[in-house]
């Protein structure tokens, strides 16, 4: 059957990033799945633990910093892309402080994502 194929979780509130996201990683040839509120994707990684979260700062009901630190309360250490249109100092710093492994500032530039989603991906696996 060959090697397991990496799954991404793709948490965002906007239908048309998620699946420009959940397109541009399955033809890099990544399992992926979006999820429209940090709580779903709370729901769904119940389930199914993903290899790597691609997660928006900026959500409703349920911050993307809100989820990185239940994750941590949790215990659950997972490699953890924030993306995000308002990148602030501060911010980025709470959210490194809680476990994000990187910060990307959007639009998005493909190269640069998914160069940061190897690498989250290569240091799960050290």
């Amino acid at each position: 059957m060959g090697s397991i194929v990496p799954y991404v979780a793709i948490v965002d509130d906007e239908e048309p990033v998620r699946k420009a996201l959940k397109r541009l990683l399955r033809a890099s040839g990544l399992d992926a799945e979006s999820y429209a509120s940090g709580q779903a994707f709370l729901e769904a990684a119940a389930l199914r633990e993903p290899d790597c979260v691609l997660l928006d700062l900026h959500m409703p009901r349920m911050s993307g910093l809100q989820v990185l630190r239940a994750l941590q309360a949790a215990r659950r250490a997972l490699p953890i892309v924030v993306i995000t249109a308002h990148d602030a100092p501060e911010t980025r710093e709470q959210c490194l402080a809680a476990g994000a492994s990187a910060f990307l500032r959007k639009p998005l530039e493909e190269h640069e994502l998914l160069d940061t989603i190897t690498a989250a991906l290569g240091a799960r696996t050290r």
